[in-house]
């Protein structure tokens, strides 16, 4: 008797092939190729007066919100080494003094000045500070708003920036998202001066970017992730200490969550919990951030911070033959853990544009079973890669063809985002192309939360 046709194979491969082969959407959008230029030094000249401080920016200090890391640099002498701050609508403005440690590095041929970082703790939440620093013809005066007190249906908004640089175009995304009023606090993921992209790894340059930012970063927090251009590592000129520039300049609050390093840490903020991770880091079985992390992720309570965000520099998930794969191996130590805790967003940056995934994961691929495709995964994070601030190297327009599946929106353009946590359910998500106006809109979406609001978002 002959065998009957199977005829439900066709519709099964079908449906694969539907899978595999749907793509979302490139944008037609394509920006300039035309390398990105610095911006000459002087651009960037420091504050008139003897011995003024510079390059003068915040992060979050402490776990939880009430403290803030202030940082500036005096170039000719230590001292004075005072912050002096105060409530904005205090009428009788009671000024308090807290101390800087005092910290510098040589790199080859330069000698950094004196770095300052001052930890000032149990501010009150949500409240305007003013802050003071210098003094004589030297004084600089600065302001910053405490975050709401944690909890789960706090609402909240960050900015989202990544791979930087101090380029015309760079100045051109900084502008246009500080004239986005709604966020409160820059997720940086990674890539900030690139020094290391100039002879000798021209130390200047982390100067003249701490002039550059200092605008932003002076009365707004931003969240730290190192990128490869932090590595500064040259041993051909006798630098052999990875993230020696970056450490000495940008401080954050790292052992209150346990870690052994400034280059991963976590904090909570308002509704969410951020996990900043060092892509350039070991993070092999056994090795401190592989450790941390095992540790960390069973500590987030999603009851009192229901948002679980974690920013790393080399994205998991990148369609662009810029970068391709680099973050691969990172991906197959740590996707399991971030599908099994339900993260909610992946950050990244690295590639010079601008992607955001589906909910994905490939945990089911070893070596072996040949299950190599990622599937949609409802417990799985959605990846963005926000490398896309305008550095020197220019653009990355060359993206993979055909558009895969796991790939939503692609964009070869410069911009930043901007995420809304309205509750623990729902937070607004859009992306800010840079030659539009800030309220147009280029890219976004609803994203719901993993723990509390597992639904696939619409397409």
């Amino acid at each position: 008797m002959a065998a009957q046709p199977i005829t439900h194979i066709p519709c099964i491969l079908l449906c694969i092939f539907a899978w595999v082969c749907h793509a979302g959407k490139t944008s037609p959008y394509v920006r300039s190729t035309d390398a990105s230029i610095d911006m000459p030094a002087h651009a960037f000249p420091p504050p008139r007066g003897n011995n003024t401080p510079e390059q003068v920016h915040i992060t979050q200090g402490d776990r939880g919100g009430r403290g803030v890391m202030i940082s500036w640099v005096t170039p000719l002498q230590p001292y004075p080494n005072i912050v002096r701050y105060w409530k904005a609508n205090d009428p009788d403005k009671t000024v308090h003094e807290t101390y800087s440690r005092i910290t510098s590095y040589r790199y080859y041929n330069y000698t950094s000045g004196y770095i300052h970082h001052a930890n000032i703790k149990k501010l009150e939440y949500e409240t305007m500070y003013m802050y003071e620093l210098g003094k004589g013809d030297a004084i600089r005066q600065f302001s910053f708003k405490t975050p709401p007190k944690v909890g789960p249906d706090v609402p909240y908004t960050f900015g989202i920036m990544g791979d930087l640089g101090q380029t015309y175009a760079s100045n051109s995304t900084l502008e246009h998202y500080m004239a986005n009023p709604k966020a409160e606090t820059v997720l940086f993921v990674g890539d900030l001066s690139y020094a290391d992209d100039w002879p000798l790894h021209d130390q200047t340059k982390w100067d003249t970017w701490g002039r550059f930012v200092e605008k932003s970063t002076a009365y707004q927090p931003w969240i730290w992730t190192p990128g490869n251009h932090e590595l500064d590592f040259a041993p051909e000129i006798g630098e052999y200490m990875p993230f020696k520039p970056y450490v000495h300049r940008y401080h954050v609050p790292y052992r209150q969550s346990g870690s052994t390093s400034p280059l991963w840490y976590s904090i909570k903020r308002a509704s969410a919990y951020i996990i900043a991770l060092s892509s350039y880091s070991a993070y092999g079985k056994y090795t401190p951030q592989y450790n941390w992390l095992e540790q960390e992720l069973p500590k987030v309570n999603r009851r009192e911070t229901p948002w679980l965000i974690v920013l790393l520099h080399s994205p998991w998930y990148n369609s662009n033959n810029y970068h391709y794969m680099e973050g691969e191996s990172m991906r197959v130590m740590f996707e399991s853990w971030f599908v099994k805790y339900k993260v909610d967003l992946v950050l990244a940056g690295h590639v010079h544009s601008y992607e955001r995934s589906e909910r994905v994961s490939n945990i089911r691929y070893n070596i072996t079973d040949g299950l190599s495709t990622p599937i949609k995964d409802q417990s799985a994070p959605v990846y963005i890669t926000l490398g896309d601030g305008g550095n020197i190297e220019g653009i990355a327009n060359s993206f993979t063809e055909p558009q895969p599946s796991y790939s939503a929106y692609r964009e070869a353009s410069f911009g930043h985002a901007i995420l809304e946590l309205k509750n623990r359910t729902h937070a607004h998500y859009t992306w800010h192309r840079n030659q539009d106006n800030v309220a147009v809109v280029s890219d976004s979406k609803w994203f719901f939360n993993r723990y509390w609001f597992p639904k696939y978002e619409s397409v």
